[in-house]
């Protein structure tokens, strides 16, 4: 597969290729264990994160193996799923998206699945996670500013007929723990 290609395959989470986290059982390919990782695997995942926009050649003197080991290392890790996708880290706040908040939702036993497909579709999504403790769920949302992210609240996670009660932490800072990449550069490519 042309490096071009093996970018764009894995370019997005819940691409044809793969189904996205959540589908139903039926769409999602059989479940194999996992592979165990090796050093070199979990450095180029590092790489990987910091710049996604890695190229093979790059990759591949960092860790110290051929190109042609990089690439097929990359491959298996797409294939094997562990790579779900490239995708691009955004600073939400620059991006007009200046109110960020964690959700705590308490919900109807046995909804998890209707109300994770009711809290894909809110503007802002970030991440959804069902949990254990207090509260069932936890919800990170991005919005433009407070007053929506209030009327995201009050009017529409509070009209879930599933969704008992809900808490708002709003977020006032946040740290990326992964290295900044290069804001520019070739996607995965040989060069």
């Amino acid at each position: 597969m042309p490096d071009e290609q093996m970018a764009a395959s894995g370019s997005t989470e819940g691409s044809a290729q793969t189904p996205a986290a959540g589908a139903p059982a039926s769409q999602q390919a059989p479940q194999v264990p996992p592979r165990p990782l090796d050093p070199i695997d979990r450095s180029i995942m590092r790489l990987l994160q910091a710049d996604g926009r890695a190229s093979i050649r790059s990759v591949a003197e960092q860790v110290h193996v051929s190109r042609a080991n990089a690439y097929a290392r990359i491959n298996r890790l797409i294939d094997d799923g562990v790579i779900r996708g490239f995708t691009a880290r955004v600073n939400h706040e620059r991006a007009g998206q200046g109110a960020s908040a964690y959700i705590t939702l308490k919900i109807v036993q046995n909804s998890w699945r209707t109300v994770r497909e009711k809290l894909r579709e809110l503007p802002g999504a970030a991440h959804i996670a069902l949990v254990s403790g207090d509260f069932d769920v936890l919800l990170l949302v991005h919005t433009p500013d407070n007053r929506t992210l209030r009327e995201l609240v009050l009017t529409r996670l509070q009209s879930i007929p599933e969704v008992l009660s809900t808490r708002t932490l709003l977020v006032f800072e946040e740290t990326d723990l992964l290295a900044p990449g290069p804001s520019a550069g070739p996607a995965l490519t040989e060069e």
